[in-house]
C-alpha cells in the first residue's frame, strides 16, 4: 500500500521548488531509462498518462506493443540531491504498462511484483540486502574512461593509499540523503575496487534501491573525475565485482521463519528448503544472476568467486553461505551473483526457486565446509559436486533447459531474454582478442 499520495508529492514539488522529474524504468537487461517531464506535466505523469515509444529498447519491440506507459510508484518519489539547488531534480521509479493499462509482461518489476504476491499469500514476507561492488576508473581528457585506476590499495586501507576514499565518501552521504541507511563502506581486494553495503529493504525497495544506488553511484564518480563500473571483472588477474544477496523470510509477525533454535545449525525446514530451491535450479538462475560474456571471467578459482554448487556455514569457494547471526538475524547469502545483473530479475528468480524449494520440500544435500578449490575433480566427482555454467552459452542452455524459470518469467520475455543472450555469444566468439594476438602471432 502506498504512503505517498499524489497530493504530498506535488506539495513537495512546489515547496521545494522542483522542476524538472525523471521518470525512470528498466530495460529487459538492467539498464537504467529515463523520461524527463517538467512540473507542469507531473500532474499528467501522476495520472498514468506519460506513454513512450519502446520499438528502440533491446527486448521491448514488438509489431503489437510500440507503445507503452509508464505508471510512477509515488513512495519511490526522491529529489536528486546532487542536482541544482535551484529548480531542483527529483525522479519516481515506474512500472510499465500497456495503453490498454494492463500491466506489461516485459516488465522486470512487474515480473518481482508478481513473484512478492506469491510469497504474501503464503504468509512470507521476502527481505534482501545486498552488497554491491564496484570499480573507480580515471577518465582521460575527453571525459572517457580509461583502464587505469587511481590507488594501488587492497582490503580495508585508507588514504593515502585508498585515493577513492573522498569519492566513496560522499556517495555515502549522498545515498543518506536519498533515504539509504549505509551499514558500511571500504576498500576492496582489487586496486581501484570499493563495497558500499546498506541496510536490508522489503524485496521491491531492496531491487529500486539497487537501481538508485548504480544511478547514485556513477554520478558521484563522474563529479570527482572518475568513472564508476559495475562490469563484472574489468581487470585481468584481480578479483571481479560481486552483487551478494543476503535473504530472509518472515512471517505475518515479523519474525524470521529461517531461525529454528533447537536445529543444530539453527536453521529451520523452512531455511533448509530455500536454499534445497535455490541449489535446484541455480545453473539455470545463471544466465539471470551473471548475464554477461564478462561474467564468467569473475566466476573462476582463485578470485574469491564461487563457482561451486553448494552450501557452507564459512567456505566462500561454494555458492550460497549462511552467515553466523542467528535469531532474527538469521539469514542466506547468495554470493554468485553479479553487478551487472537486472536487480529485479535477480530477486525475482531467488524468492520463486526458494519458495519452489518450500512447496516442494526440496530438502538439499550436507552442506560443505572445506575450501572445494583444494579438491581434485576426482574428489569432486566422488562428491557430486557440480560446478555453475562456465561461460555464457553454457549458461543459456542450463536456462533453457529449466522450463521453471521460463514460468516465473513469462515464456515470452524468456524466449526473448535467451535469443539476445545467443547473439551476444555469437557476437564475442566471432572476435579476435588481445590475448589471441599476443599469444599466436608472433608463433605461428
Amino acid at each position: 500500500m502506498s504512503h505517498v499520495t499524489r497530493e504530498m508529492i506535488l506539495k513537495t514539488a512546489e515547496e521545494e521548488d522542483v522542476e524538472f522529474i525523471r521518470l525512470q524504468f528498466t530495460d529487459m537487461l538492467g539498464n537504467l531509462r529515463n523520461i524527463a517531464v517538467t512540473k507542469s506535466q507531473l500532474m499528467k505523469a501522476l495520472n498514468n498518462e506519460c506513454i513512450f515509444d519502446a520499438s528502440t529498447l533491446d527486448g521491448f519491440s514488438g509489431l503489437e506493443e510500440t507503445e507503452l506507459c509508464l505508471h510512477p510508484d509515488p513512495d519511490s518519489f526522491v529529489i536528486l540531491p546532487w542536482r541544482p539547488q535551484q529548480g531542483k531534480v527529483a525522479r519516481m521509479i515506474c512500472d510499465i504498462y500497456q495503453t490498454n493499462q494492463k500491466p506489461y509482461p516485459l516488465c522486470s518489476r512487474e515480473i518481482l511484483k508478481q513473484v512478492i504476491k506469491e510469497a504474501d499469500e503464503m504468509g512470507y514476507e521476502f527481505v534482501a540486502g545486498p552488497e554491491c561492488e564496484f570499480f573507480l576508473f580515471l577518465t582521460d581528457e575527453d571525459g572517457r574512461p580509461t583502464r587505469l585506476t587511481h590507488d594501488r590499495a587492497g582490503y580495508f586501507d585508507l588514504g593515502p593509499l585508498d585515493q577513492g576514499e573522498n569519492a566513496r565518501r560522499d556517495m555515502v552521504l549522498t545515498l543518506e540523503d536519498m533515504g539509504f541507511k549505509v551499514e558500511s563502506s571500504y576498500h576492496e581486494a582489487a586496486p581501484g575496487q570499493h563495497e558500499i553495503d546498506f541496510h536490508h529493504f522489503k524485496g521491491l525497495e531492496a531491487a529500486d534501491s539497487l537501481m538508485t544506488f548504480k544511478f547514485a553511484v556513477r554520478t558521484i564518480a563522474k563529479r570527482h573525475g572518475l568513472h564508476a563500473t559495475f562490469m563484472p571483472k574489468p581487470t585481468t588477474g584481480e578479483n571481479g565485482s560481486g552483487m551478494h544477496i543476503n535473504c530472509m523470510l518472515r512471517d505475518i509477525d515479523g519474525k524470521n521463519i529461517f531461525y529454528d533454535e533447537k536445529n543444530e545449525l539453527g536453521l529451520s525446514k523452512t531455511a533448509y528448503y530455500f536454499i534445497g530451491g535455490i541449489l535446484k535450479h541455480i545453473r539455470g538462475m545463471s544466465l539471470i544472476t551473471n548475464p554477461l560474456v564478462n561474467s564468467y571471467k569473475r566466476l573462476v578459482s582463485g578470485f574469491e568467486a564461487p563457482v561451486f554448487i553448494g552450501w557452507s556455514l564459512k567456505s566462500k569457494s561454494q555458492i550460497l553461505r549462511i552467515p553466523s547471526s542467528r535469531g532474527e538475524k538469521t539469514k542466506i547469502e547468495l554470493r554468485s551473483p553479479d553487478s551487472s545483473a537486472n536487480p529485479y530479475l535477480v530477486l525475482a528468480t531467488i524468492l520463486a526457486a526458494g519458495l519452489d524449494g518450500i512447496k516442494n520440500k526440496i530438502y538439499p544435500p550436507k552442506n560443505m565446509e572445506e575450501n572445494l578449490n583444494n579438491l581434485t575433480k576426482t574428489e569432486l566427482t566422488t562428491r557430486g559436486v557440480t560446478l555453475l555454467p562456465g561461460n555464457l552459452d553454457e549458461a543459456v542452455h542450463a536456462f533453457e533447459e529449466d522450463p521453471f524459470l521460463s514460468q516465473v518469467l513469462g515464456s515470452d520475455f524468456a524466449l526473448r531474454y535467451a535469443q539476445m543472450k545467443k547473439s551476444e555469444w555469437e557476437d564475442y566468439i566471432k572476435q579476435v582478442t588481445d590475448w589471441e594476438i599476443d599469444r599466436y602471432m608472433y608463433r605461428i
